[in-house]
């Protein structure tokens, strides 16, 4: 992991990061939509509306992180993150994360963000079942929009025989992951399988309707969140910007194990929080406790998390 960057690369983030998506306007786009999506409410899925879109959160599986001071809080020590965790009433060791791939109905469009880990790195491998419940067979999904190239996001592109699991589906990703998840030696036969599906995208591109790539750099090389807009309703999917509700949150300054450049990552998550809670906007945490649903709201001189309703 490479943890260090020129100083002035933490200012331009700041300014991509803050102007990087559509503004929130007057705060109307903050409102919860009242109307209640046809999807029926069962446990692996959660409907919702973004303006006249339905979108339905799914699950796919759980990761337990050890507090070893190899994922979290580098450079502190695992009683530091642990206080910060039982302070919020949550254990201190393991390390819960979620993951929580989006869909999105859009007319004759069926939009999924992110795939899961396919059942590996020790994951539950849900999402086929998840969009059973919401009513999609694997072969009615037309866009799969990928926010990195890391194993539990990319995973679910294909089965257990390393087949497409979407096979009608064009794959977007940026240029700039593409590059690095072809230049993955592990990833080689998936890379194989998903080229003659996959089409890449620049920052800031109109990746599907609705729906617009924003650059969250830091994670990874080219790590994209996504902007879905409807009307005056906008829901932000920040992918890995942030990986746990507390930590993430409320010390958005501590260096995390996954991101490939800390210093932009950390930079990149405290531009969000500033403008998430500055525009009551609200988000989507594909690692946050499920449906991942939420808003940033300022506590003092920091921030805390807001699950939706």
């Amino acid at each position: 992991m490479t943890f260090h960057a020129k100083l002035a690369t933490a200012g331009l983030i700041l300014a991509t990061v803050l102007s990087g998506c559509s503004p929130a306007g007057d705060g109307k786009a903050g409102a919860d939509p009242a109307a209640a999506p046809t999807v029926a409410a069962v446990s692996d899925i959660r409907a919702f509306h973004i303006g006249t879109l339905e979108a339905v959160a799914l699950k796919d599986g759980t990761l337990d992180l050890p507090n070893d001071n190899t994922t979290f809080g580098l450079g502190r020590t695992p009683q530091e993150v642990s206080a910060v965790l039982t302070a919020a009433g949550l254990p201190g060791d393991p390390i819960h994360l979620f993951i929580d791939p989006l869909l999105i109905h859009d007319d004759d469009r069926q939009v999924l963000i992110d795939t899961g880990a396919g059942g590996a790195m020790g994951t539950d491998g849900k999402l086929v079942q998840s969009l059973a419940s919401a009513g999609v067979e694997p072969g009615q999904i037309t866009d799969v929009l990928i926010s990195h190239g890391h194993g539990d996001h990319v995973g679910g592109l294909v089965d257990a025989a390393g087949a497409l699991r979407f096979p009608n589906a064009t794959i977007r990703i940026s240029a700039a992951e593409w590059s690095a998840l072809q230049g993955d030696t592990a990833m080689t036969a998936l890379v194989r399988a998903i080229t003659p599906r996959v089409k890449t995208f620049a920052p800031g591109e109109v990746v599907a309707p609705n729906i617009t790539a924003v650059d969250i750099p830091g994670h990874t090389p080219g790590h994209s969140g996504f902007e879905i807009v409807s009307g005056e309703d906008r829901l932000l999917y920040i992918g890995d910007a942030m990986h746990h509700p507390v930590i993430s949150v409320q010390r958005p300054e501590w260096p995390m194990g996954f991101d490939d450049d800390s210093t932009t990552a950390i930079a990149s998550r405290q531009a969000l929080l500033q403008r998430a809670a500055s525009q009551n906007l609200r988000l989507y945490a594909y690692h946050f406790p499920f449906p991942g649903l939420g808003r940033v709201r300022r506590q003092g001189d920091g921030f805390v998390w807001v699950p939706g309703t």
